[in-house]
């Protein structure tokens, strides 16, 4: 009976190690280390590289005379555009005008009632009737002074009262000029309370900010007057394009997705660089089209300069998630025996396009003449990383 128990207790024995072993054998083997790749690496292997076709070669230093994409508005010159207010207000009598209204240099816009249009006047008018007295007799003055019958003491006055009266006269005149009235048809029998508010150029009006019986005042922009003969385009392009842009160079642009093409000339840009990094160009628009008005939105292509920028075959920059990327070669490794190669994806800047070539912007870290870049098959190699598991290791 003893040794039978003793034979019992050496088989549990024997069982409970073996199913203790095959436990860890079977826990040890679910353990497996994956490789963590970082974000901007694709990992190949060779039968995979043939597959995809990936060849690289080197950046080149070429001369790119292709275009630059731009965009910008319409606009007019400063001398062909004219905010128009009453100087000293009132109250509106009179107005024909909407906005879409051709009007020429001096033409009256509207009529503006003002008591105070009163007062200038009449102290004009008496001011220079004194004036016309004072002048008479400080040239009589004048007259005795030099023959030693008057003082020089009543030749100092009148002349100081003279020249006070110019100088109130002067003044008068300009304040009328400035309401619309001319000083040299006004007499006392026009004295008006309405002046005229006239256009100082032509054009067609864009704002009107009037009506009947409106009370403005001296700082109200009345009308916005804007003269389409001379259109000029406000474009934008990032600072890295900003040697490739050039007084005279044209400009070849659309308006609202249309077909037709119109010309420009870039007549100037800009000396400095704006906060959002943009770099401003100006360019005269040349002929006359009615579908072009100031404020529309423009797209453009300058035909950019040769010269030379660091560049790749166009096939080579892929987009990905709103970026231009580039795949380098980073290493050649070895897995388990097997040989593998590693890919790196690096953001740049895309430039002008040129006979399969495009400029692009290198991070500063990279080395032009050490660097290979993926010329070949790179939409592969983004594939690998969108897709893992289906090219990617």
């Amino acid at each position: 009976m003893k040794i039978y128990n003793f034979k019992l207790i050496v088989l549990i024995s024997v069982l409970f190690v073996a199913f203790t072993s095959c436990g860890k054998q079977k826990k040890t083997e679910t353990i497996v280390k994956e490789e963590v790749l970082p974000e901007d690496i694709v990992e190949m292997r060779d039968d995979q590289i043939k597959l995809a076709g990936i060849e690289t070669g080197a950046v080149e230093l070429r001369s790119l005379s292709g275009t630059l994409k731009v965009s910008g508005i319409v606009t007019a010159p400063p001398q062909n555009t004219a905010m128009v207010s009453m100087p000293m207000g009132g109250f509106v009598k009179s107005t024909s005008l909407i906005p879409g209204s051709l009007v020429a240099k001096g033409q009256t816009l509207a009529v503006i009632e003002n008591s105070d249009f009163i007062d200038i006047q009449q102290n004009y008018l008496e001011a220079k009737s004194k004036l016309e007295y004072t002048e008479a007799d400080y040239n009589r003055q004048s007259e005795l002074y030099k023959n030693d019958v008057a003082s020089k003491k009543n030749m100092q006055q009148i002349t100081s009262e003279y020249k006070n009266l110019k100088v109130q006269v002067k003044a008068l005149e300009q304040k009328l000029t400035m309401i619309g009235i001319h000083p040299a048809r006004l007499t006392e029998n026009n004295i008006s309370r309405f002046a005229r508010l006239v256009s100082p150029i032509s054009g067609y009006i864009k704002t009107a900010n009037v009506s009947i019986g409106k009370s403005v005042s001296a700082s109200d922009i009345l009308f916005e007057i804007v003269n389409t003969q001379k259109l000029l385009l406000q474009l934008s392009l990032f600072e890295k394009d900003a040697d490739k842009v050039s007084t005279g160079q044209k400009i070849r642009f659309f308006i609202n997705n249309e077909t037709e093409e119109h010309v420009a000339q870039v007549y100037q840009t800009a000396k400095s660089v704006d906060a959002d990094k943009t770099y401003k160009v100006y360019a005269s628009y040349q002929g006359s089209c009615r579908n072009v008005l100031p404020g529309m939105y423009v797209n453009g292509e300058i035909e950019a300069s040769g010269n030379k920028v660091t560049a790749v075959p166009s096939e080579a920059i892929v987009s990905f998630e709103d970026k231009d990327y580039i795949f380098v070669f980073g290493r050649d490794k070895k897995e388990d025996g097997k040989p593998f190669t590693e890919y790196r994806m690096i953001e740049v800047q895309e430039g002008v396009s040129d006979d399969g070539f495009t400029e692009v912007v290198l991070p500063p870290n990279c080395d032009i003449n050490t660097v290979k870049v993926v010329i070949k098959g790179a939409y592969n190699l983004l594939s690998a990383k969108k897709n893992a598991g289906e090219m990617a290791c």
